[in-house]
């Protein structure tokens, strides 16, 4: 049941700016907020068309608030498709918590997280898919994941979700026909078109699926370990890729105790770097528990760099070829990109006997950004963008992607059930579960548990 309460909340960021804007939604928003208001031309909000801008003021009895523009937004064409009132005032805290005390006197309510959305679902505005997508186009932090969550945003996933099930329950009734019909020992539902079809929406689902590895790569960012013996400028590559001053930086081998993490966007793509503790042999507590958290930091990391100093190197004193080779044993899918810092210190000769002696090896200068660009193309390179350059539908929901999981066992049921002659009311069964799994993603199936556990993530007043 649709809650008929009006609900008030701040739309904007807590703390002061320039502007705020609070929000109301419900049957009575437009009602509450004319007791409140006094226009400069004496207009009545209720008397107003949708979608039109009003300039006033926020009156507390003869007390004035604040100077405002009112938008006001009436059902259905509104976000949550009830009447909704948007109040743009001055952004001071005291004038964002007066008027909001002000609402929450006079018949409102303060609305719980991400209830302006759950409104919106239960009054058919979005579907449940589309309503996650607004949670992650707030919190995306570069254009892929901003990308991402405008195309489910707008129904992409959606519609083809959608598709899918329709096609499937076309087939489903026919089905169920069958079972009304079972004494006539009639089929209603062509066998070899609805193998087609399931192995059609099987495809469909093993690619949304695999599509998963790169869009919680692209949402949740890829981790990146710095690694290598101290002093060899590992913060200063962390500072060179940051183009600022995070780590410090000094002469002093095992300054770096503890990790440093950072999050840049290289090609649109979010990219966290972990400045690590340097490897060594040390009998300082401290600095050894950093070590010991440098190795959990390469376990975690899809990406490891293995930097080292190239003024320093001789090939018979390789040492840290040993931490290289058990780095490529242990993780052996894991790119490796091994650097020789430093090469401002070398001549055109001493280049060459290093790349002689090591393989695939990519030279740097931290401190003065000489392969810096090189390195952040480097990088870019081990993250598959096909399908987000083709504009392909990409799962980023960990919620959605267990369900496409259990849709397409289903889905694999039916078609061996298909294989071995199985009877319309067994294959019944398992069609059921696959439209019921497709149901769970856009939100034609829910419950109050689920609907809690995905808006409770929601900011307040969104």
């Amino acid at each position: 049941m649709i809650d008929q309460d009006t609900i008030v909340a701040l739309a904007t960021p807590s703390g002061s700016g320039a502007i705020a804007i609070i929000r109301l939604s419900g049957v009575n928003a437009i009602h509450l907020a004319e007791k409140q208001f006094k226009s400069v031309t004496g207009k009545q909000l209720s008397k107003q068309k949708t979608h039109t801008i009003h300039l006033g003021h926020i009156m507390d009895g003869d007390k004035t608030i604040d100077e405002v523009l009112v938008s006001v937004f009436k059902n259905p064409n509104s976000y949550t498709g009830e009447n909704v009132v948007e109040i743009s005032c001055h952004g001071s805290k005291y004038i964002q918590q007066e008027i909001i005390q002000l609402f929450l006197r006079n018949g409102c309510r303060m609305a719980t997280a991400g209830e302006f959305t759950l409104r919106a679902f239960l009054n058919g505005k979005l579907d449940l898919s589309q309503a996650e997508a607004v949670a992650d186009l707030i919190t995306s932090d570069n254009e892929a994941s901003h990308q991402i969550a405008m195309q489910q945003m707008r129904g992409g996933f959606s519609s083809e979700i959608a598709k899918l099930r329709e096609e499937l329950l076309n087939f489903a009734s026919l089905i169920e026909l069958e079972l009304d019909f079972a004494e006539e020992d009639v089929e209603f539902a062509d066998r070899t078109k609805f193998k087609e079809l399931v192995g059609r929406i099987g495809f469909v689902l093993k690619r949304l699926i695999d599509s998963f590895a790169v869009g919680n790569v692209i949402k949740n960012g890829i981790p990146v370990a710095i690694v290598g013996e101290p002093n060899v400028g590992k913060s200063t590559l962390l500072n060179a890729l940051l183009n600022e001053e995070r780590a410090i930086v000094s002469e002093i081998a095992g300054t770096t105790r503890d990790t440093i993490e950072d999050e840049i966007s290289i090609g649109g793509i979010g990219f966290r770097f972990i400045d690590t503790a340097g490897i060594r042999d040390t009998k300082d507590v401290v600095e050894s528990i950093g070590i010991k958290k440098t190795f959990e930091k390469i376990d975690q990391a899809q990406v490891v760099i293995y930097l080292f100093d190239a003024a320093e190197f001789k090939a018979e004193k390789f040492q840290f070829k040993v931490e290289i080779e058990k780095i490529k044993n242990k993780y052996p899918q894991k790119p490796l990109i091994v650097i020789a810092n430093k090469i401002d210190k070398l001549n055109d000769a001493q280049i060459l006997n290093l790349k002689s002696q090591i393989t695939n090896l990519d030279l740097l200068s931290a401190k003065n950004g000489l392969g810096v660009e090189e390195l952040k193309a480097k990088l870019i390179s081990f993250v598959n963008l096909g399908a987000l350059r083709n504009n392909d539908t990409i799962i980023t929901n960990s919620r959605h992607y267990d369900s496409l999981q259990k849709a397409l066992e289903e889905i694999i049921k039916v078609n061996q059930g298909l294989d071995s002659g199985l009877s319309g009311d067994l294959l019944a069964i398992d069609i059921r579960q696959a439209l019921y799994y497709f149901g769970e993603i856009t939100g034609e199936i829910t419950n109050d548990d689920l609907l809690g556990n995905i808006f409770a993530n929601f900011c307040i007043g969104k």
